[in-house]
């Protein structure tokens, strides 16, 4: 799984470990990288976000010779977390929960073209579904395809599970709230909800599932995506996700896919996650999305790497007129100035950008020029402990008025 991404991100890292962190070869570097992630279908939203997270951890950086392609990885890493999690997350149990406390049914709603397995991950949500004992009920609203009622009703014939259908060409939205009423009536907990697919750039498709919506007013909307379908994939769900706005994504065949770049991209087109992703033909076949096994199989172990710490999500304190070191503690200032030898500011613009330079430089875990270095910082830190009066001047004296 994910060999070509996996490739990209490692030969950056390696590539950059080999070189002086100036901003040529970073730029160079950074260039072959934008080209094999495009070659794993990763999307140039994405890509973009990458580099420049990448470029401004990079340039200007100290970090020891043997150390820079952990530092490229770790950093990569923390990017990529910090994109999955600005998506969130979707408990799929706690919502139908919390749709049973008001004794109304939990409605799904399946969108995606024909051919990406749309039908059988409904079923397979069924399956989940009913193993979690929840009843449910399906709706034929696909009443476009030749053969997709048929389809569906085997799924359901297979889980012995009601299906609400009627004839090809009947008004989706009719099969939907025929679907909804059965299962108000019934006390079904769960209203998995079908629909035609046809090429995304289809207006009347487009204007179908609109009012399915509108009609029936769907708890939760998913897109269903073919992880090998690459960056078509990517362009319907931004297609779909503009007429839809869908909660979260199913990535069908993710087991089969060695490119990887769909799961990134789809996030960041549409700021949703990814909730579960198919890993083969049968009903369990199906599992929660996971970030940490999606790092962890493009980039290897994750010891020692903390994805929990989002570096972006952690916004830079805005320094204020009175302090431009607001937010910064004194042992920061008082470590930084003596690391790299920084005089006191001469004016508050100096000020302003040596705050912004400590900010950055705690963001990247405070590192250190050199080994040589490590007594010299345990000295300084021995000192703010007793709090020394000549390692305390952070805002006290470290600009004049």
């Amino acid at each position: 799984m994910f060999d070509k991404l996996r490739s990209a991100f490692s030969n950056a890292a390696k590539s950059l470990g080999e070189k002086e962190l100036n901003e040529k070869d970073i730029e160079n570097i950074l260039f072959e990288l934008e080209i094999s992630l495009l070659e794993s279908d990763v999307a140039m939203e994405v890509i973009d976000s990458i580099k420049s997270d990448l470029k401004e951890k990079l340039i200007g950086s100290k970090v020891d010779k043997n150390k820079i392609e952990k530092f490229v990885k770790d950093s990569l890493i923390s990017s990529i977390s910090t994109l999955f999690d600005s998506a969130g997350k979707i408990d799929l149990f706690e919502r139908i929960n919390e749709k049973k406390k008001q004794e109304q049914p939990f409605l799904i709603l399946f969108v995606g073209i024909n051919g990406t397995g749309k039908t059988t991950s409904l079923a397979k949500i069924a399956h989940m579904l009913k193993e979690a004992k929840y009843s449910v009920v399906i709706a034929a609203a696909d009443t476009f395809r030749a053969g997709a009622i048929e389809q569906l009703r085997e799924h359901a014939n297979r889980l012995n599970l009601k299906i609400i259908a009627q004839n090809y060409n009947s008004d989706p939205a009719a099969v939907a709230r025929d679907a909804v009423l059965y299962a108000k009536s019934h006390k079904i907990d769960c209203v998995l909800i079908d629909t035609a697919g046809r090429m995304q750039t289809s207006k009347n498709l487009m204007e179908q599932i609109e009012k399915i919506t509108k009609v029936v007013n769907p708890d939760m909307k998913i897109f269903v995506g073919d992880s090998l379908a690459g960056n078509d994939t990517v362009n319907q769900a931004r297609e779909f996700f503009k007429h839809v706005k869908f909660d979260g994504s199913i990535l069908t065949k993710s087991d089969a896919d060695a490119r990887g770049g769909a799961a990134l991209s789809i996030v960041k087109v549409t700021s949703t996650p990814i909730i579960y992703v198919g890993v083969g033909q049968e009903y369990p076949d199906l599992k929660p999305f996971n970030k940490e096994l999606f790092l962890e199989t493009v980039f290897g172990s994750l010891e020692n790497v903390d994805i929990t710490k989002d570096i972006e999500s952690e916004p830079t304190p805005e320094p204020t007129s009175d302090d431009p070191f607001n937010g910064i503690g004194d042992a920061d200032i008082a470590t930084y100035s003596d690391l790299f030898d920084i005089p006191p500011p001469e004016n508050d613009k100096d000020a302003i950008n040596l705050g912004n330079k400590i900010r950055q430089w705690i963001k990247n875990d405070r590192p250190k020029l050199s080994e040589s270095n490590d007594v010299k910082n345990k000295e300084i830190q021995k000192h703010d402990k007793e709090e020394k009066p000549e390692k305390k001047r952070g805002r006290l004296g470290f600009f004049k008025k």
